[in-house]
């Protein structure tokens, strides 16, 4: 299973060192505003590539968010893998949310498919069936089915997989990331109920977002 690296998601680390060498470079030729702004730039950069760890609630039958934000919708929505109809709970992450998604229960990855499209504002309903995404199909303990779909926004224009069908995940285990403003879906499994309220924020890997029945 994937870890932290020093509290920095390891695709971070090339951006952050590139502008710092361009801030050190402007500095040493005496352009200070030029310095000052890259150096604004590197900070922003690390901030946003932070991985901090979470302390993951140990509670049987509880799931948590995949992902830092604000639950936008919690609504039945046809599943993108199966059709079938399930509970979705989204969670919209803006440009100062942490972006390093987490299982919300421990299983193994049966199936992933990427879907390319094109990049409407995350937040919007068509951006479930229209932008550019990648759905996992995460089988728990008890063989429940769980579907997990990363949505590129407006902005984001990578979304990164870190794992494999076949990867098994512990409860709040990295799995991936979105760069720069996104959103999460999670599908629950009949077995399980919603939690969270619209508007509520989350916290990958920490806030139970659902409950087996």
């Amino acid at each position: 299973m994937y870890r932290g690296f020093i509290g920095v998601a390891p695709e971070g680390i090339p951006f952050i060192l590139l502008l710092a060498l361009v801030t050190i470079v402007f500095a040493a030729f005496g352009w200070k505003t030029v310095a000052l702004l890259f150096l604004a730039m590197t900070f922003f950069t690390g901030h946003f590539f932070r991985d901090p760890e979470r302390i993951v609630p140990q509670d049987p039958g509880a799931a948590v968010s995949p992902a830092d934000g604000k639950i936008v919708k919690v609504e039945p929505r046809s599943n993108p893998l199966t059709g079938e109809h399930q509970v979705c709970i989204s969670i919209f992450m803006n440009v100062f949310n942490v972006h390093v998604n987490r299982a919300p229960v421990e299983g193994t990855i049966r199936r992933i498919v990427y879907f390319p499209g094109k990049f409407f504002n995350a937040s919007l309903d068509k951006a479930s069936t229209d932008n550019e995404r990648c759905s996992y199909m995460l089988e728990d303990a008890n063989g429940s089915m769980w579907t997990l779909t990363q949505i590129a926004g407006l902005i984001a224009r990578r979304i990164v997989c870190r794992v494999e069908e076949g990867s098994k995940l512990q409860r709040g285990g990295r799995f991936g990331m979105i760069r720069f403003g996104s959103r999460v879906d999670l599908y629950l499994p009949q077995d399980y109920t919603s939690c969270v309220a619209i508007g509520q924020k989350v916290f990958a890997g920490e806030t139970v977002i659902a409950r087996r029945k």
